[in-house]
């Protein structure tokens, strides 16, 4: 299993179980997510905390999540970012776009307001 889906009160949670998202878990997790948002959820929580590398196919997915969240005026928080995958947010400035929380307590806390 590539990834975890729960469904929370106010948000889901999709946990990504395996060490790479690149080309070949990218497509499967932005259809997941489109699912997940065409299912009427509008706050989507990503964690990334198993996941050691990233590449640009699965920056591509959390984007998707991101704007699906955005359009349907919700909430997409990434976290549990590992040090290369928060080093490859960063160098893409993708950091000043995401909302980024360290542990899913506080990605909780910002989907809640």
């Amino acid at each position: 299993m590539e990834f975890s889906i729960e469904k929370k009160d106010n948000y889901t949670l999709v946990k990504v179980m395996v060490e790479k998202l690149d080309t070949h878990i990218a497509p499967a997790l932005k259809s997941e997510l489109v699912l997940v948002s065409g299912n009427g959820e509008k706050n989507i929580i990503l964690d990334l905390g198993n996941c050691r590398y990233c590449d640009s196919s699965g920056l591509s997915a959390i984007l998707v999540a991101n704007r699906l969240c955005k359009n349907a005026n919700g909430t997409f928080v990434l976290t549990g970012l590992q040090p290369a995958v928060e080093r490859l947010i960063t160098i893409s400035q993708l950091d000043t776009v995401l909302n980024i929380s360290y542990t899913l307590d506080k990605a909780v806390d910002l989907v809640g307001k």
